[in-house]
């Protein structure tokens, strides 16, 4: 049992004994003999209401499939947020990382999703916490309508496509970027942007996420347009498209890069495409995360990793505190976003931001290297 559970018992405790204390106290003052249905009631809280007090609270076991890898800010921050909305509870945590972020080949993705089926059937936990796609698309979607409960989050799919909507098992939150908030950060940094390149990995997420930025490309400010969209399988054709994106483009919206390809089929460290992008681009850029630009993006209107484990584990508290069932528990995104400006970034574009807008934003002042 945690600290904060067992003081809280005790105080429960406490207050039902000062209360039985306090009418024993009346009837000697009073000397008066209590009722026979006024002893009764006395006796029944003691018979039944203290040991039900002092009794250890109920252990859940939470199994916690990552998608990607620890440690990592994003998904590090989903497991936080997660936990302390079970603050208090007593449960038993077991994580699984999926580490589908540095090994993205197939082959990879279904051998270590039979891993976490596998510590699924023999640990036998009373609710699965699952972050990001993968996760969903080689482990979740297989227990849909089974009698295990599941909570996801940071799922950028339409969950409709896992099999989710109508399924008595599954909820979760949603992850849906903040586009024309970020595209108007950007503006109030570099006021001359025009024509945005968007650039990608050949993530299966990011098929999605780019039909939803064409259909929120009407609210942009009105004298920015996206000069393309670009999905990339190798570094070298990455490295390519950022250089001739400098002719043809003002800024690079980033999507996934963290798939890219070496030579040998292997792929790119995210710190290597970052520093590379910093050093070799002359483009400002955005992201969505703020691992992103805390290694050298330029901007971001972040989702955050920390909100949206907290909500999913506030719906996982409803599922096992209240009984609630997991069908009635509406899936939908974190509405928040966090803005987030890289100073060092800034001035290797030259740039020189307003006050007004560091002021409100967070602000990255070094760079990682």
């Amino acid at each position: 049992m945690s600290d904060a559970g067992f003081k809280n018992k005790k105080a429960i405790c406490l207050i039902a004994l000062l209360t039985i204390a306090a009418i024993a106290a009346v009837f000697f003052l009073r000397q008066e003999t209590p009722t026979a249905s006024q002893a009764k009631l006395s006796k029944q809280v003691e018979k039944t209401v203290l040991p039900e007090l002092l009794q250890p609270a109920k252990q859940f076991k939470v199994l916690c499939v990552m998608s990607y890898h620890s440690p990592w800010k994003w998904t590090d921050d989903q497991l936080q947020g997660f936990k302390e909305s079970l603050n208090g509870l007593n449960v038993q945590y077991k994580v699984f990382q999926m580490d589908t972020k540095r090994q993205s080949s197939e082959q990879w993705k279904t051998k270590v999703a039979a891993q976490a089926k596998e510590l699924i059937e023999t640990w036998k936990p009373d609710l699965v916490f699952t972050g990001d796609d993968n996760a969903q698309q080689y482990v979740t979607k297989d227990y849909v309508n089974t009698d295990i409960p599941f909570v996801f989050c940071a799922v950028i799919a339409n969950p409709k496509d896992y099999g989710f909507v109508g399924s008595k098992n599954v909820s979760g939150v949603l992850e849906r970027m903040h586009f024309v908030q970020t595209v108007q950060l950007l503006k109030q940094l570099v006021p001359d942007v025009r024509k945005i390149a968007i650039i990608t990995d050949t993530g299966k997420m990011w098929g999605p996420m780019i039909e939803r930025l064409k259909q929120s490309e009407s609210e942009l400010p009105q004298d920015v347009e996206i000069a393309g969209y670009h999905v990339l399988e190798t570094f070298e054709e990455y490295k390519k498209t950022i250089k001739d994106c400098e002719g043809k483009a003002d800024a690079l919206g980033m999507l996934g890069v963290f798939e890219f390809k070496d030579e040998n089929g292997t792929n790119v460290p995210l710190e290597q495409v970052q520093r590379w992008t910093v050093e070799n681009s002359r483009l400002p850029d955005f992201a969505f995360w703020r691992d992103r630009v805390d290694k050298g993006t330029l901007c971001a209107v972040t989702v955050s990793g920390l909100a949206q484990g907290k909500a999913a584990g506030k719906i996982a508290r409803s599922i096992l505190v209240e009984g609630h069932n997991p069908a009635s528990c509406p899936m939908k995104a974190t509405e928040k976003g966090v803005p987030i400006v890289n100073l060092a970034r800034a001035r290797r574009l030259n740039l020189n931001p307003k006050s007004s807008t560091l002021l409100t934003a967070r602000v990255v002042t070094e760079l990682p290297w």
